[in-house]
């Protein structure tokens, strides 16, 4: 059965910093689509984050880059099994070099999200749901 997957593409001011980042999250660099300009860091079996940097992601656009520091061109959101994984990856982002971007998110018991700024000031939502209350 095929699996549709995404691949999210960020321009990042330091590759070497940005691959660093990602694997203290605990993330895995895909060394056979990375080179010196491009990293493949791996999710998930279906998320593929390739950072890139600016004058290769250019390529792939004739609009202005966002600086990411000021603006936001994104909030990407991913999954965690727990609230404690939800803490663990968020943490782990802060104490590698990100920020943390907005207050703790609390819905009741069947929700709980946190997020941070990557090096880059890319925002990223990390978000933990109830699976009895998603499925019905």
């Amino acid at each position: 059965m095929y699996q549709q997957m995404i691949f999210v593409n960020l321009a990042v001011n330091d590759l070497e910093a940005s691959k660093k980042f990602f694997t203290e999250l605990g993330f895995a660099l895909n060394e056979q689509f990375s080179d010196d300009s491009t990293a493949s860091v791996v999710i998930s079996d279906a998320i593929v984050l390739m950072i890139m940097k600016k004058d290769r992601f250019g390529q792939f656009t004739k609009k202005q880059i966002a600086d990411s520091s000021q603006t936001v061109e994104a909030l990407l959101a991913l999954s965690a099994e727990s609230r404690e994984k939800v803490d663990e990856l968020v943490d782990k982002a802060i104490a590698s070099g990100g920020a943390p971007a907005g207050e703790t998110q609390e819905q009741g018991d069947f929700m709980y999200g946190r997020a941070f700024f990557d090096p880059d000031g890319h925002h990223f939502e990390v978000v933990w749901m109830d699976p009895s209350v998603i499925e019905g």
